[in-house]
């Protein structure tokens, strides 16, 4: 059974920073594209960052690029994203999965099987 429990949410005023992780089993993390999605209160899931199994290739959201930066750790099974320069709207529950690298940005809420950890920004 694969599994996914992030960590490392909180709250954090603007312009912090917090360091999301995401440790797995169940599955061949090492090789596995993964993703870093997110989901704010009354709005629809949205991918915010993905890499793919080297680790080699990255992309972010606009949103986000130059402000957060994920990584993985193969011996570890785990997946981590940095997140500096918070802003009030990257206020939301985060989740991590695996992905196919042509449908990471297309990840489903029903896809999900961690619990997420909440990120809070706020002055």
């Amino acid at each position: 059974e694969e599994q996914f429990l992030e960590s490392g949410g909180g709250s954090a005023q603007p312009g912090g920073s917090l360091r999301l992780s995401c440790v797995t089993s169940g599955f061949a993390f090492d090789r596995s594209a993964m993703v870093w999605v997110r989901q704010a209160p009354g709005q629809e899931l949205e991918w915010v960052s993905y890499i793919n199994s080297a680790g080699l290739t990255t992309r972010y959201r606009d949103s986000v690029q130059g402000r957060f930066t994920i990584s993985r750790d193969d011996a570890k099974n785990t997946l981590y994203l940095q997140l500096n320069n918070l802003r009030t709207e990257d206020t939301a529950m985060y989740y991590c999965s695996n992905c196919l690298w042509t449908e990471c940005t297309r990840i489903q809420r029903a896809a999900l099987r961690g619990t997420g950890t909440q990120v809070t920004v706020s002055s």
